[in-house]
């Protein structure tokens, strides 16, 4: 099996055939003449034949140095063309942060985190690619390497993706405010668990999370669902609609309680919360990804989730 050449030893090659000499070769690349004389050594022993003569007067190609020079030409335009697109495309990658999160994070708290960041960069043309998917979505994304950044609304965090858990939020029952668990203002859990609902699909953090409370109280859900729907606006115009009680995230339903279209319904003895969560993989984000955790984190820090209700 044939080895291919050094690339790096081509280049130098060809530059002292444009500039005459080892040294000025070296100069050219920034490195040592003696790197530039043992990498044009290394070349010659992998295609087995002199390529340049050394004296004392300098240094020139021989007759097979020229033709290796003149064959060269297009690979290393080809490898100059190559540098140049993934250069390129680096600096778009550090231009460009993709998310994917699920739809609580991404309708409610995104957009005020995005602006900020771009804010604080200065810089218009930094862009944030969003997917707004629910949070087991969420999670096979980051671990794809789709996304750069996850974030997820579940209770249970995936241990082989790095994370910060950057505040909590509640889950709310709703009802419409003429349902009877309306004007009684609270309902049992096992009651909860044996009624149909409005909810979410499977892979929901907010479906997650209520299952999760409901099964940690002793009392499973096991209704069928009166509804289920893929978005959190489903949800909310199913509950207003009269199909269910429904459970959502209480930053979604927060306008609707305060305008009277829902009431918020206390679940006797439970509370429903569950972790906002920031994943990604391998050791740690690119630097722009990580300036956003930076400026979610911060927020967070400034004003808790819980304040905003």
């Amino acid at each position: 099996m044939h080895r291919e050449p050094d690339l790096a030893a081509l280049r130098g090659l060809a530059l002292v055939a444009e500039l005459g000499s080892l040294s000025a070769a070296a100069d050219r690349l920034g490195v040592s003449q003696q790197a530039v004389s043992l990498r044009v050594r290394g070349l010659e022993g992998t295609l087995r034949t002199q390529l340049l003569v050394r004296s004392a007067r300098g240094s020139h190609l021989t007759r097979e140095g020229q033709l290796v020079v003149g064959w060269s030409a297009g690979l290393l335009a080809a490898a100059d063309d190559f540098t140049g697109v993934v250069g390129a495309l680096r600096a778009d990658r550090e231009r460009t942060v993709r998310v994917a999160a699920s739809l609580t994070i991404a309708e409610h708290l995104l957009p005020g985190w995005v602006a900020r960041w771009r804010a604080e960069r200065g810089d218009d043309d930094v862009v944030v690619r969003l997917e707004s998917v629910n949070s087991a979505a969420v999670v096979e994304a980051v671990r794809a390497g789709q996304v750069d950044l996850g974030f997820v609304e579940t209770p249970s965090v995936p241990s082989d993706l790095g994370s910060a858990t950057f505040g909590h939020d509640t889950v709310e029952v709703v009802v419409p405010r003429h349902h009877p668990w309306a004007v009684a203002g609270t309902v049992r859990a096992v009651e909860l668990a044996a009624t149909p609902l409005v909810l979410r699909e499977p892979g929901s953090g907010t479906r997650r999370a209520l299952e999760d409370a409901l099964a940690g109280a002793g009392h499973p859900l096991h209704a069928p669902p009166a509804a289920v729907l893929p978005t959190t606006l489903g949800v909310r115009s199913a509950v207003m609609a009269g199909v269910g009680p429904g459970a959502l995230s209480a930053l979604a339903v927060a306008d609707d309680v305060r305008a009277g279209r829902l009431a918020r319904v206390r679940v006797h003895a439970l509370r429903i919360t569950r972790p906002l969560t920031v994943l990604w993989a391998g050791a740690r984000p690119s630097d722009a990804a990580a300036d956003l955790v930076r400026v979610v984190r911060e927020d967070a820090d400034r004003t808790p989730l819980g304040a905003r209700h």
